[in-house]
Formats: structure tokens, sequence, C-alpha cells
């Protein structure tokens, strides 16, 4: 749609003091008008904070008043005898618009500093300011109905430095309305012309603009230029940061990423931030460049996250918090956002151990020494890489902060370990903030955090187990595991936990399971097993077939009954856990032919299962593939063995 207005203008352009005293008989009116605008922002402002619960909106409605009759009163004021003729002098040329087809203000129209352009941009600001008002009084489409009659007015004008942050703001507050109506793609279309804007406007002039405030004070009470940069360069970040969520509601991640980086960095550039509140969000913006695989941002991320936070001062004392209520709000929240940082933490030493294993590992998951060979060889190289690619990137911090995230950044690696010392010292790190997330987010009250911490500390042993080639060592790794999960397995009530249970439940099975393949490996380089041996494997063996059954017995009805068709989200771990127990079963050591005899028909009965369930749900089989490979050949192979076993005791009887 072409929306661009060419109306004629002629005389000599007006500067903003001519403007605002345009005539000397309008000098008492013009003050009344601004004397309203004030009082508007006060009662919006600030008496609004103070409104009862039983009328929240009172101050906001009286505001609303007020621009009502300033609306009023700028539409009586004269522009002036001068709007008739054209004149060239005062008109940009026209250029093609900036977003799909919108005229953005970059075409033909009233200067920013001519009368009828001034009067454009106050009504403008005024629809403005009650399109805000409306939005946050809940009365959205009459919020919209203002907010279109002010970029209606701005049509009418070229940008300029007078208007220019008018432009800009009202497309954000249109991006933030549609967003919230999850009409993502008009919200997208305000805000990336909005972003266009600005970069045309400090590419094209660049001097300090106007804020909005600006068009209803005398000249004496101006902002100074400093102050109207930091207004404008906010009113961007704004734009940045709203467009960060679009682009993430579109699944654009790495454009989302991208922007919510360049937002935490203008915060700190120009000191428009509350220290906990960036903390979390540059913790949060780490996360998605860990799944990135990009480790040296996503350090620097958490590195300048910890030390913003710690700019919101000391965390007051629990005697503190029993005096004063507003004590105990801070020292909690404090306590809380800095746990969650180190949570971020631990997920980065837990993703870089685990990424490090998968290029690592061989196709029976042990460690790959002509990978790791390899990784060490290309290592070097590829840090050069990063180093020179990280001189060119936005990096965070202020003069007083930079050197703080650095040496933060210095204490842990941002590449892959490829041997033991290298991985331990990742895991050391995650253990430390394994026992800082702890201390706030205790068993008492937030079970389901403290569990999944739990969980993330036992990822981090199973981890660095990988790379310890001693296998006793690598067993009692496992078996600190075993120690930390086994207690809060058998405490937490399934009724209430249930799949905090179950993910319980399979883990120590598994952990068990590993324990039991490792002590099996040990026992195959011994010449013959000792009983402590054979006691200790059959143990592992009950223990991870326990916890198995465990899980397998939460899949039944209350009434003890196996469902017909399982559900996706235990599909495969029930599966694997009737392999599991199946193949359990017939590890068990024992000199009695009636025992063995036993384990193995309790082996089969649990082959036959996966197997026959399978051929019932035809789909099930992409899930096993492997497992159900397995299954059917010990199906075929099983009885053979059982039969053997009984002719032997049937000639021994």
């Amino acid at each position: 749609m072409d929306t661009t207005l060419s109306i004629p203008t002629t005389g000599p352009r007006l500067s903003h003091t001519e403007i605002t005293n345009m005539a000397s008989t309008y000098s008492h009116e013009w003050r009344a008008v601004c004397d309203k605008f004030n009082n508007a922002q006060d009662l919006s402002e600030v008496e609004s904070r103070k409104d009862p619960e039983n009328d929240p909106f009172r101050s906001k409605y009286k505001a609303r008043e007020l621009l009502r009759e300033i609306y009023c009163s700028l539409k009586n004021f004269d522009v002036g005898e001068n709007e008739s003729v054209n004149d060239e002098a005062d008109q940009r040329p026209t250029e093609q618009p900036v977003d799909g087809g919108m005229e953005e203000g970059f075409g033909r129209g009233h200067c920013g500093d001519s009368p009828a352009g001034s009067r454009a941009a106050k009504l403008g600001a005024v629809e403005y300011y009650l399109g805000v008002n409306h939005v946050e009084t809940e009365e959205l489409s009459a919020g919209e109905e203002h907010l279109m009659n002010c970029m209606t007015l701005l049509e009418k004008c070229s940008i300029s430095p007078e208007n220019v942050s008018l432009f800009i703001q009202v497309r954000n507050q249109l991006g933030i309305l549609w967003a919230g109506r999850d009409e993502i793609e008009k919200a997208q279309g305000f805000l990336e012309t909005a972003e266009a804007m600005y970069i045309r406007y400090m590419k094209e002039d660049g001097q300090p603009p106007m804020d909005l405030t600006e068009f209803f004070v005398a000249e004496e009470e101006a902002l100074p230029q400093q102050e109207r940069t930091k207004r404008f360069e906010m009113a961007y970040t704004h734009t940045l940061y709203y467009l960060a969520q679009v682009y993430k509601n579109l699944e654009q991640y790495e454009k989302a990423g991208g922007y919510c980086h360049s937002t935490l960095q203008r915060q700190l550039e120009f000191n428009q931030f509350i220290p906990l509140e960036w903390a979390i969000n540059a913790a949060t913006l780490s996360q998605y460049y860990i799944t990135k695989t990009l480790y040296m941002e996503g350090r620097h991320c958490l590195s300048a996250a910890s030390v913003i936070a710690g700019l919101a001062g000391e965390v007051p004392s629990e005697a503190a918090a029993q005096e004063s209520e507003a004590e105990a709000e801070k020292r909690d929240q404090l306590r809380q956002k800095r746990a969650e940082i180190a949570r971020c933490w631990i997920k980065y030493c837990l993703n870089l151990l685990q990424d490090a294993k998968k290029l690592l590992e061989d196709n029976i998951g042990e460690l790959d020494m002509d990978r790791q060979a390899e990784l060490r060889a290309t290592r070097l190289k590829e840090e050069e890489e990063k180093e020179r690619g990280r001189k060119s990137a936005v990096l965070f911090g202020s003069s007083d902060t930079f050197d703080s995230i650095c040496g933060l950044e210095e204490k842990v690696s941002c590449v892959f370990p490829v041997d033991f010392e290298e991985a331990r010292a990742i895991f050391l790190v995650g253990q430390t903030y394994v026992n800082q997330a702890k201390e706030y987010f205790e068993m008492d009250g937030h079970v389901t955090d403290h569990i999944e911490i739990l969980q993330d500390h036992s990822a981090l042993f199973k981890a660095l187990a990988f790379f310890e080639e001693d296998l006793e060592r690598r067993c009692k790794m496992h078996k600190r595991r075993v120690d930390m999960m086994e207690p809060i397995c058998k405490d937490l009530n399934s009724q209430y936990y249930l799949l905090v249970c179950r993910q319980l439940q399979f883990e120590l099975a598994e952990t068990y399971y590993e324990m039991m393949d490792l002590k099996l490996a040990v026992a195959n380089k011994q010449d013959d097993l000792d009983a402590h041996t054979v006691k200790k494997f059959n143990h592992l063996c009950s223990s991870s077939t326990k916890f198995y059954q465990m899980f397998l017995d939460s899949v039944r009805s209350p009434e003890g009954k196996w469902p017909e068709k399982l559900e996706d989200e235990v599909l495969r771990p029930a599966l694997v856990a009737k392999f599991r127990v199946a193949r359990l079963h017939s590890r068990l050591i024992s000199s009695s032919k009636t025992v063995q005899l036993e384990n193995l028909n309790r082996a089969l009965e649990c082959y036959n299962f996966v197997v026959q369930y399978c051929k019932d749900n035809p789909e099930a089989k992409s899930a096993i593939e492997t497992e159900l490979e397995l299954s059917e050949e010990m199906v075929s192979l099983l009885p053979l063995k059982i039969n053997r076993i009984q002719a032997n005791l049937a000639s021994s009887n």
C-alpha cells in the first residue's frame, strides 16, 4: 500500500524554539499544555503505583483525560499560513519503503522542524501516549487505534531528529501489541521497520534526536545531548530485545540468539540494566550457545552473568532477613538467581564433557585412541581460529567488569577434553557449582529442582568415568552415583512424583548395569573367580534387575496389568528394561543347575516379551532395532541351552 503523502509547504524552516513559541498569543496556552503533559506523565509513572487494588487504573484514567485535553488544544492551534504552497526545499527525495511495501518516512513529507511537521509530530506523540495508556489499562483495541493514528500522522513527515524517536517507539509498541496477540509476523514487520529506521537515521544524520517528552517543554527545559542519546539508544535496545523474542517464537533461533546478545551488550554499554535480570538473561543465552556447541561464547555469557550478578550486592544474613521483610526478600532473590546461574554453569560443564565423549567414543562406547590423537592434533589449530573469531565478536563488559569476566573465563576450559586430567578439571568446576546450587535448592521445599541437580551431578560422574582407563576406579565413580540417588529414590513418593521416580529408577538400574559390565570385564582378566567377586557380581545384577523391575511396575495399571500398548514416552525405556532384565538373569552366576535353569527361563520369558510386543505393535520396531535383533537371536538360542541343562539334570537324577 502506497501511503506517501505530499503536503505542499512553503516559507523558511523554523527552529524548535520558534515552533514552540510560534505566536506570542499562544504562550499562555502552550504553557498550560506543557503543564498538563507533565501532570499526565506524573500520574502515569508515579501516582499509578499508589492506586488501590480495587481501582488499579485510577491514575491512568486521570492521565488519559489530560492527554485528551492536550490533543484538543493542539488541534485548535494554528499551524501557520505558509502551509499551502509546495516548497521543494522542505522535502526529501522519494525512496523505496524500507519494509515490505509500507512507507516508513524516508520519502516525501514535512520536515520534522517545519511548523506542519512539528504539529503532526506533537499530535502523533499524544496519540502515542494515549495508545500506551489504553494498552496499560488492558484496552488493546483502543490502544491499537491510537497507535495507528500516530502512524498515520507521521506518514505526513519525513524522518528527522525531531521525530525519529517517535517513529521507532510507536512501532515498538505495535510490535509488542501484535506479539501479545500471537500475530508474530505482524509484530516482526513493525519491529524490523523500527530497526531499519534506526540504522538509516544513524547513517544519514546521527545527531542525538529529540525525546518524546520534549514536544511539550520550554527550550530551557530541553534535555542535554547526552540524555537524548541515552533515551534514543534505549528505545533501539528495546527494538532489538523485542525482535529477539519474535525470532524465538518464529523458531529462528540463531537470529534470536544474535539479537539477544546485542541487547545484552547494549544494556551494559549504556548502563541500562538491572544486575540480576541481566545476569539471568545472559545465563539463559549461554544455554543456546551450548546447544550449538559454541562453548567459548557460552562460557563468556556465563562468566559475565556471574560477574554482573555480583553487582546486585551481598546476600543479607539470616539474622538480617528475620528482622526485615525487605531483607528477607532480597536474600531469597539473590540466593535463587545465583543458584540458577550456578545450574547453567553445571549444564555448561556437563555438555562439554558429554560432547567430547561423543567425539571420542568408538562403536561400543569406549575411548577410541585414534580419535583421541586426532582430536588432540586438530585442537590447537581450532583454538587459534576461535581466538581470532573472539576478537571480532561482541564481548560483554565495561572497563570496570571486563577484567573480572576474563578472569572467570580462565578458570574453566571451553575446548573438548581429550584425556582424564582435562576432563577432571571441567568436572571439578561443575561439581563446585552443584554444591552452590544445592545450597538454595534444598530437598525441603525444592524437591524437583534438587533432584534435577543430583541427576546432573550423577551425569557429571558418568561423563568423567568415560575418560578413566582404570576399570576399578571407573566402577567407584558409578558407585558415587548410586550413593547420591538411591536414598532419594527410596524416600520419594511415586504417587506425587511418578515421572521423577521413573527417571531415578531407570538411571539407578543403568548405573548398576554399567557396574556389572565393568566387574565382568575385570573378572575376565582373572583366571579364577573367588567367592567374593561372584557375590559382588551377582549383587550388581540383582540390584540392576530390581530397579528395572520397579520402573516396569510403574508402567502397570493400579490393578497390576501390563498395558496392551505402551505410551510413546515409555515405549523405548520399557522395552530396553525388559531386554536388560533378560540379559541380567542370564548373567547371574550360580553353581546350582536348578538355579541356572530358573534364571535362563526368566531371561527367555523377557526376550519373548520384547519379540512378541514388536510383532503385535510393528511401529515399535524402529525404537529398539538393536535390542530386538538380539532378542530374536536369544529366543532361538536359549531354548537349546535350557534343554542341555534339563538333560544334564535328568541324567544326574
